[in-house]
């Protein structure tokens, strides 16, 4: 047998042991773990643990192993939203399939897993959208997906809303550039295969009455039109509306979780042409920066809504010592005061239910509907203290547990002194989830 692991594969180490001799629907049970919301595959999949990591390991033909070996290699240096891969078994005894090796996508879950949870807050409407950004986004980097599907797809949650993740490659072709054609009959071919998957979640009752699956399957290329030509236009204005009409486009572009690596300005007597080059990898300008003043590493649109916090809780360290805070004092502050207080206060029976930065997001909205409802900024801790009475206990067995992490440690908080009322905060046009429109965050004691 032959083992090909990508550097740096430290971890693959204690993958060794394993019986990568045998069939791997022949494993020993002991050494697998059960994922409740894998998805559905037509290849023999299993999910391993070593080291604190899990991986999915699937038995597959050794020349579709080495393509998709291959293309998630690519997509995870270009920053592209997948699966990460770790490596591939070939030359197994008695002529088997090769195993590819992934790293399994923490708190991701299946479209099945989505519509079959007891929230049921996750409309078909809305996993086509983010499942069309996602194809959007590929070709733009030139990748005929071949195989676009729900069941392809993996979902997490980003800050209440859906990211989502090619899973299946083995169908991926990369060119320069797609023409026309290409895109329509990837798209074509989305269309059928999440028709055929929604029909067969109507057919086991978890699909609502109001979805009709023929509908939300032919709303797929208009849908991608939409967005592929949001993307990728070019504009023409007069000279006198250039300065707010760039900058509109490209909120417009960052809105839609896209980052824009270029802009090209043509002028001329007529007026003004505008084209823009749209990085493929997903959008990070959010999450570097909370990187870079907090250490922490989360999702994009996480990231938006902690650095929302940060900034009214630098705002209020200002108000109350009455001078400037550096940036990167006040992140090391909001970390050690705010955001790392509520994390350890989640009790040890409900760790796992949702990534510490989306359950740090969620009691920033329950915040903001508390405040609302009593007119006052009721504060972080009075706000962690009814979210984990009230919400997180509710959510336990409906989001993917954790599979990796420690336990935390359960701190007891005790009461602040009530927080100053708020003051008048804009309001982003997203709100609620409730970041900085509630108050400032105060130091959970």
């Amino acid at each position: 047998m032959r083992f090909l692991f990508r550097p740096p594969a430290t971890e693959a180490g204690g993958l060794l042991a394993l019986p990568w001799a045998q069939p791997l629907e022949e494993w020993d049970e002991r050494l697998l773990l059960t994922v409740p919301q894998r998805g559905i595959s037509r290849h023999v999949v299993r999910f391993v643990a070593s080291e604190g990591q899990v991986y999915a390991l699937k038995e597959i033909a050794e020349s579709l192993a080495r393509h998709e070996y291959a293309m998630l290699g690519d997509f995870e240096k270009e920053g592209l939203p997948a699966v990460s891969v770790l490596g591939l078994c070939v030359d197994r005894p008695d002529d088997q399939q090769a195993i590819l090796v992934t790293r399994y996508l923490e708190h991701s879950m299946s479209y099945r897993y989505l519509f079959s949870s007891p929230r049921g807050e996750h409309s078909a409407d809305r996993l086509v959208d983010t499942l069309v950004e996602l194809l959007v986004r590929l070709h733009l980097s030139g990748t005929f997906w071949g195989d676009c599907s729900l069941s392809n797809t993996l979902f997490r949650l980003d800050a209440g809303n859906l990211a989502a993740y090619l899973v299946d490659a083995e169908t991926v072709e990369r060119h320069p550039i797609l023409s026309a054609g290409q895109r329509t009959y990837d798209v074509d071919l989305a269309r059928e295969r999440i028709g055929g998957e929604l029909m067969d979640l109507e057919a086991g009752g978890l699909l609502p009455p109001d979805i009709d699956p023929v509908e939300v399957a032919d709303s797929v290329p208009r849908r991608y039109a939409a967005l592929w030509d949001e993307v990728t236009r070019e504009e023409f204005f007069r000279l006198d509306e250039q300065r707010y009409r760039v900058a509109e486009r490209l909120r417009r572009l960052n809105d839609l979780g896209f980052d824009v690596g270029e802009v090209e300005l043509v002028t001329s007597d007529s007026g003004a042409r505008l084209r823009v080059d749209i990085r493929v990898a997903e959008s990070g300008q959010h999450r570097r920066e909370l990187f870079k003043l907090t250490g922490l590493e989360v999702q994009e649109g996480q990231a938006r809504r902690l650095l929302n916090d940060l900034r009214s809780f630098r705002a209020y360290l200002e108000q109350r010592d009455g001078h400037p805070v550096p940036e990167t004092t006040a992140g090391h502050l909001w970390r050690n005061e705010v955001y790392d207080p509520v994390v350890a206060a989640v009790p040890p029976d409900l760790l796992g239910v949702l990534a510490p930065a989306e359950l740090f997001h969620e009691v920033l909205v329950h915040r903001w509907y508390l405040s609302e409802n009593a007119g006052r900024d009721v504060g972080t801790t009075a706000a962690l203290r009814s979210y984990l009475a009230t919400v997180l206990p509710g959510q336990d067995g409906d989001q993917p547990d954790d599979l990796t992490d420690d336990d935390l440690a359960d701190d007891d908080l005790a009461d602040n002194a009530e927080d100053d009322p708020a003051e008048d905060d804009p309001a982003e046009g997203d709100r609620p989830p409730g970041t900085a429109g509630a108050g400032a965050s105060r130091p959970v004691a």
